[in-house]
């Protein structure tokens, strides 16, 4: 049994829409998910750390004894953590930090006209929340990238929750805790789910220790539907990252990929979650029948058979024949993928052309999976083809640009028939009078 279905556009001349149509794509249903989560966000919101730790014991088979993380359990956390994995996450922390150096814009000043200014100046936001799963899989490498643009931004004070785990004694995982630890992040919440994104964007009066928790102005970090349900839900009270779907990778490859290597990394997110989606984009079918020989080599070997092959075979993965690369692009282009690998002859020049994607990946030693943890780039990417409009987390994602604007009299007289002009048009003369009367003696 094959695991990647084939679509053959070759031949077939498609608009936009049909294209968009034709492309494999994960189905979730997140207004289900909202209806499902809107009595508990509602819960927490009134009743605060009560409603959570029930919800903790409800769905996490745990209930912390309070929902603070203590800094003995942090620091104890990372003193007892493997050196091997210490030194890896110091390693993943150093290269996303130099990365987000990168991504600091400065103070931009532009003289409109003399005496003229309109300043843009970039501002942190104040306080954040972040989210680390901690389901399928215990996602340390989450906690550095949320945390890392967001300290490098310049953000003041940043809370982290992650699930109690009830091997743990309803504390989060000790690799996230040491995590945290590493980083210098000291309010850590041992709350997951809905009720982590509700607690963080309402607040608790008391955490079950007679502490406070202060309501965040930002909330980010991945999760399942119903974390992505709830995050909708509180996104007029608090600002969101996105509703991140499941992940995806997409590959454009020719005939002189390494079929062993396309193989991996479509396996790579697939390990994921059964909904994960695989696309290979390619225009040598050759390569597909390559593929699926190592995908039969390499699939029952993985520790997590079962859920590759059921995201292989899902509706949301395939393999897609294209004419030529131009036709690849296409399609690439409009699907919009999460990550997408380049494995082509000539790869820096074919992803130049890509205009659509969370993080691209070129050449035959840039996998996906170099990006989840050491490339330096960040792993927070937009999903569901949203990287047509937003693009992935980032030190921006934690600044805002406020206009600062400085007239004198001069500047503002050679203004004047214009911004009166236009409210007399827009039926607001009140606008225009208040120019007005900075001329009258």
């Amino acid at each position: 049994m094959t695991y990647l279905a084939v679509t053959d556009l070759r031949g077939q001349t498609l608009t936009p829409s049909e294209l968009a149509a034709a492309l494999p794509r994960a189905e979730v249903d997140v207004e289900s998910a909202v209806a499902a989560v809107r009595p508990l966000v509602e819960d927490v919101a009134h009743r605060g750390a009560a409603a959570v730790l029930e919800a903790s014991e409800r769905f996490d088979g745990v209930r912390p004894a309070h929902l603070r993380v203590p800094q003995a359990e942090l620091d104890r956390a990372l003193a007892e953590l493997d050196p091997a994995i210490r030194a890896a996450l110091e390693d993943a922390i150093s290269r996303v930090r130099a990365v987000s150096q990168g991504d600091v814009r400065s103070e931009e000043r532009v003289q409109v006209v003399p005496g003229g200014i309109v300043t843009q100046r970039w501002v942190p936001v104040r306080r954040v929340g972040l989210y680390a799963p901690g389901g399928r899989a215990v996602l340390p490498s989450s906690v550095v990238m949320n945390v890392v643009p967001a300290q490098v931004a310049g953000v003041e004070q940043i809370v982290l929750a992650s699930p109690p785990q009830k091997e743990f004694g309803g504390l989060p995982h000790p690799t996230v805790l040491a995590a945290c630890a590493l980083l210098g992040v000291t309010e850590v919440i041992a709350a997951g789910g809905a009720q982590a994104i509700a607690v963080l964007a309402h607040g608790a009066p008391d955490l079950g220790d007679g502490t406070v928790l202060d309501p965040v102005d930002l909330i980010t970090g991945p999760g399942n539907v119903y974390v992505v349900a709830a995050k909708r839900l509180v996104s007029s009270r608090v600002g969101i990252d996105a509703e991140a779907g499941p992940t995806e990778i997409a590959i454009l490859a020719d005939s002189s990929a390494d079929a062993r290597f396309v193989a991996a990394d479509l396996i790579s997110q697939a390990e994921h979650d059964p909904l994960a989606a695989s696309i290979l984009v390619t225009d040598d079918a050759p390569l597909v029948a390559r593929v699926e020989e190592q995908l039969a080599l390499q699939v029952p070997d993985a520790l997590h058979a079962e859920r590759i092959a059921e995201a292989l075979r899902g509706r949301q993965s395939g393999a897609i024949l294209v004419e030529d690369m131009d036709r690849g692009l296409e399609v690439v282009n409009s699907y919009g993928a999460e990550h997408l690998e380049i494995q082509t002859r000539e790869a820096a020049a074919v992803a130049a052309r890509v205009s659509n994607a969370g993080a691209v990946f070129v050449g035959d030693h840039s996998p996906v999976s170099l990006g989840d943890y050491a490339a330096g780039s960040n792993h927070v990417l937009p999903t569901g083809g949203t990287s047509r409009s937003t693009g992935g987390l980032g030190v921006q994602t934690f600044l805002r640009g406020i206009h600062v604007v400085e007239y004198d009299r001069t500047a503002l007289e050679g203004a004047r028939a214009t911004a009166t002009t236009l409210a007399v048009a827009e039926g607001l003369p009140s606008h225009g009078r208040a120019v007005d009367i900075r001329f009258e003696d």
